[in-house]
């Protein structure tokens, strides 16, 4: 069972997950709504630009995947316990959705191992990242949290491949 609620009150906006499972298992609810919060151009427009960059970033990485080969590719990253979670780490930085869906399908496929997808997408931000470059002002501090999210997952990646455990 799983249900959401939506509460406007002084003017914030306040979404709420419940999930219950009979058995265990993952759940990561998440919401996916974009606002536009300069109040200029419609949301159709705003839509339009996002589902562009989405789309423009999975062709480039299917692109890559195709040029490089997968076979070449999953025996480059899963052979190497560091070189993995650094290229996964740089894929989660890609501000979207779409990256932490292409971790997962690498990952199901065999052509990552599990270090490499928790170093993505730990080091992922979703829309997160472009929101806190939008808003704040500050661009050395936005990189240093960018690069803190990075080496946090990158390192976390690392260690997972080290010890060997899987999921």
């Amino acid at each position: 069972r799983v249900s959401v609620s939506y509460r406007v009150a002084n003017g914030a906006l306040t979404i709420t997950y419940d999930a219950v499972s009979d058995q265990d298992t993952l759940c990561n609810l998440t919401n996916h709504s974009y606002f536009n919060l300069n109040g200029g151009g419609t949301a159709l427009s705003h839509t339009l630009q996002i589902l562009f960059f989405i789309v423009v970033v999975s062709f480039i990485l299917n692109l890559l995947i195709s040029y490089i080969g997968e076979d070449s590719l999953s025996t480059l990253l899963s052979s190497r316990p560091v070189l993995g979670p650094v290229i996964a780490g740089l894929v989660g930085l890609i501000p979207n959705c779409a990256a932490s869906v292409v971790l997962t399908q690498l990952y199901l496929e065999g052509m990552i191992n599990g270090g490499a997808m928790m170093a993505g997408l730990l080091a992922g931000a979703g829309v997160g990242l472009l929101v806190l470059f939008r808003v704040n002002e500050n661009v050395k501090e936005n990189l240093r949290i960018a690069l803190l999210l990075y080496i946090i997952g990158v390192v976390s990646g690392i260690l997972i491949e080290t010890a060997g455990l899987t999921f």
